[in-house]
């Protein structure tokens, strides 16, 4: 079994060295309540959505400054941080996630691969890598970031390649809701997985973020926070769990990729198009 905690956060200004302060302090709260792992929301250390202002003084290489400050909080509190920034690549910015371990130097980093309309499209460039995994206490953790988690076939690669416990950052704005109360379950139960869905709370550039951070179990089972309060949502994480789910729930022994996979490929670029996160 293995602990963690997601911290549903008030988007607010303030700049970096604030969200440092307050991540400090959800990392203590964390590890003192038994947590291995800490997730804080999408572009948690500049806010989304992205600014100018924020861009400047975030934005960073994957060595940069605040990076180093995130790891000694790691390593302080004996937790690792899962944490969003503009990625600094040259003349590319990727809305990144970072998973900074506590013990060793085993980090790894995923760029958000579907953008969500003009608020990413504007200041991001996709990733194109979309599996990204590292190990936490010997389980094995994903990655995505927010729109990604709404793709049923990024989640299924996740479980596919072994994903135990998929984070999801977000940005989950009013009036999606259901992406939380239906989607993100249903994909946990769908993938035989579990997923942290870790969301801001609060308004931000006439945006309001609904809350509703959730840890879902791939047996139907979710916690869910409030939605409009900041607090640390803490849950457990079962493998045997995931292997009962998958032996009662056979579907991934039972897919057949060749029946649909060039079909559903071939029709993704006709299907309507909707306004989501």
């Amino acid at each position: 079994m293995t602990r963690i905690a997601c911290w549903q956060a008030a988007c607010r200004p303030g700049g970096v060295p604030d969200f440092l302060r307050r991540l400090e302090s959800a990392a203590d709260r964390a590890a003192a309540g038994g947590a291995r792992l800490l997730v804080t929301p999408e572009m948690s250390l500049a806010g989304y959505p992205l600014h100018a202002a924020g861009l400047a003084e975030a934005a960073e290489p994957v060595d940069g400054r605040w990076h180093e400050a995130v790891r000694s909080i790691a390593r302080r509190t004996g937790v690792a941080i899962v944490y969003g920034w503009p990625e600094r690549d040259a003349e590319t910015v990727y809305n990144s996630v970072r998973l900074v371990s506590a013990q060793s130097r085993e980090e790894v980093v995923y760029r958000k691969t579907h953008l969500f309309g003009e608020i990413d499209r504007a200041w991001f460039t996709a990733g194109d890598v979309p599996v990204v995994q590292a190990a936490v206490d010997g389980l094995r953790i994903g990655l995505l970031v927010c729109y990604d988690v709404e793709f049923p076939e990024l989640v299924r690669a996740h479980a596919l390649a072994g994903t135990q416990l998929l984070v999801v950052p977000t940005a989950l704005m009013e009036p999606w809701q259901i992406v939380a109360r239906t989607l993100v379950p249903a994909r946990a139960f769908e993938s035989q997985l579990y997923i942290a869905y870790t969301n801001w709370i609060g308004d931000r550039q006439a945006l309001r973020f609904c809350g509703l951070s959730t840890i879902a179990a791939p047996d139907g089972r979710t916690i869910v926070a409030e939605p409009g309060v900041e607090t640390l949502l803490t849950g457990e994480i079962y493998p045997e769990i995931i292997a009962a789910a998958r032996r009662e729930t056979t579907y991934l022994s039972d897919l057949r990729p060749g029946l649909y996979g060039a079909s559903a490929a071939g029709t993704a670029g006709t299907a309507p198009t909707s306004e989501s996160r």
